[in-house]
């Protein structure tokens, strides 16, 4: 009987958005049953280090992440005469890769999104491994969701942007491909998460039968699935019929609707290029009149070139108005290539962040009286583990709590129960904090 080929020990890292953290598990699970995770770099055969260069911060954290990986890599090699095979993959690469390769000789394997289907079959070749077609994803999110990425790049020119020029314009995965993936998740956790730089968009580029009803309509009837999730809803694509076949579809389809906003005067929206109809109310009126009940998300910029305090007021009486779920807030950073960063009229980085924290404020205020609505209620919560403070306690999710942006909900159990990560269950809320929950079984 032929010996078993010996594991490969593999350290990943994947920055950024719930979309690289997809594509490192569809590379780690073609790579095939051999590769195992290890600690840390020093001890691995292969580091990946999946990169984000979507902004300034973001770039820095993955120029951060690689160096201290080469580090451990060389200290490995300084004790043992052995290192790992150095992999560097992602945005940043496709927007610097050629500065980069001559900075970091180290580095053994430079993937670019532009590659992104061969980069399975790239790594074999660098670690000499057969591809395995049996684990499509090998997952990392833990037991209670997966992330579906249905599409890469985008279409759009929103002025501030770098990701048409990382990853290219739009393209959807066939719907065959994302249903099949979609059972074998299924299978695994309760709840998948749609996402794409545009979600709405899917399915744009192909042909009848591989559009976005065509594919929620297949996600909806698979057996096992609690919850559906899409998320990066884009305003445009949010149209009566989209939301009359989601309100039709119901269960597991939750809903959550995640809109990337951006912005609420319609100078403003205009100035950024943002590819939609510039008055956000009447989004947020179409999804309540199909959704009553629905949990909205959204992001806003703060700081855009030549945006003034009235700009900023009209935004803030939108956020105070519309009384959002969830809401995240940057202040606009100037990217390099972009056309925002050559337009004049910059605001200045104080006042950005006095307006990031001046809205923050109001949806802190905004959030904690949506969740003290919740108090006294029993709502459906995914468990997702343990507390390691507190024993007997869990941390989860209800339904409109989305992982890894938004709050969560802290669970109690009896002394003699042990609450299984991955299960849903009815949690009867007793308290309410700005942004979390918490309740008993």
């Amino acid at each position: 009987m032929p010996k078993a080929a010996p594991p490969v020990r593999t350290y990943t890292v994947s920055l950024g958005c719930p979309k690289n953290r997809v594509d490192t598990e569809r590379l780690l699970g073609a790579l095939g049953p051999r590769m195992v995770p290890a600690d840390n770099a020093a001890e691995a055969d292969l580091v990946l280090v999946n990169t984000c260069g979507f902004i300034q911060p973001a770039i820095e954290e993955s120029v951060a992440t690689i160096l201290d990986v080469v580090g451990e890599a060389a200290e490995a090699f300084a004790k043992t005469g052995r290192r790992p095979l150095l992999c560097v993959a992602g945005c940043l690469v496709s927007r610097y890769g050629d500065d980069l390769k001559s900075e970091l000789p180290e580095v053994d394997l430079w993937l670019n999104t532009e590659q992104i289907e061969q980069w399975p079959a790239m790594a074999a070749r660098a670690l000499d491994v057969r591809l395995s077609g049996d684990t499509p994803r090998s997952l990392s999110t833990g037991p209670s969701y997966a992330y579906l990425k249905v599409s890469e790049g985008c279409s759009h020119n929103c002025r501030f942007c770098t990701i048409p020029s990382i990853r290219g314009p739009h393209r959807s995965w066939p719907v065959d491909f994302l249903l099949n993936e979609a059972r074998l998740l299924a299978g695994q956790v309760p709840e998948i998460i749609v996402v794409g730089q545009d979600s709405t968009a899917y399915g744009s580029d192909l042909g009848p039968g591989n559009d976005l009803p065509a594919l929620f309509k297949g996600l909806a009837a698979i057996p096992g699935l609690d919850w559906l999730r899409i998320m990066y809803l884009y305003p445009a694509g949010l149209t009566e019929s989209l939301l009359g076949l989601l309100r039709d579809t119901g269960a597991p389809f939750l809903p959550y609707f995640d809109i990337p906003l951006q912005h609420a005067h319609p100078e403003v929206l205009g100035s950024m290029g943002r590819p939609f109809a510039r008055n956000p109310e009447k989004v947020v009126e179409r999804v309540r009149k199909f959704f009553p009940e629905a949990a909205l998300r959204t992001t806003f910029i703060v700081g855009y070139p030549g945006e003034t305090e009235d700009h900023f007021q009209t935004l803030m009486d939108f956020v105070r108005n519309t009384r959002f779920h969830h809401l995240g807030v940057f202040p606009y950073w100037a990217e390099e290539g972009t056309p925002a960063a050559a337009m004049a009229d910059q605001v200045p980085e104080a006042v950005k962040l006095d307006r990031r924290d001046r809205l923050m404020a109001l949806q802190a205020e905004i959030s904690a009286e949506i969740l003290e609505g919740y108090v006294g209620e029993t709502v459906p919560v995914v468990i997702e583990r343990e507390s390691e403070e507190w024993p007997g306690l869990y941390v989860g999710r209800a339904w409109f709590q989305a992982p890894e942006v938004d709050g969560v909900t802290y669970v109690g159990a009896p002394p003699d129960a042990r609450l299984e990560p991955g299960v849903i269950l009815d949690v009867e809320i007793e308290k309410a904090d700005t942004y979390d929950l918490s309740g008993l079984v």
